[in-house]
């Protein structure tokens, strides 16, 4: 048996910038500051997880410098 506790399964949220096609990531809370991203389009495969300072720093430098 493990002592570690049951985690709920994450409540995954559809980008807002989503255009319906499939093409955009979704997020979900893991609680202890943390979240996991994933592709919409294969959401079978593991997400990448992250602190909410690691991602906080990866949107504001997306803001800064966008990728085109």
């Amino acid at each position: 048996m493990s002592d570690r506790p049951v985690q709920p399964a994450p409540r995954w949220r559809r980008s807002s910038r989503s255009t319906g096609m499939n093409n955009c990531v979704e997020a979900a809370s893991l609680g202890d500051a943390r979240l996991a991203v994933r592709d919409s389009k294969n959401t079978s495969m593991p997400a990448l997880r992250f602190s909410a300072t690691a991602w906080t720093s990866f949107v504001a430098g997306l803001r800064d410098h966008p990728v085109s």
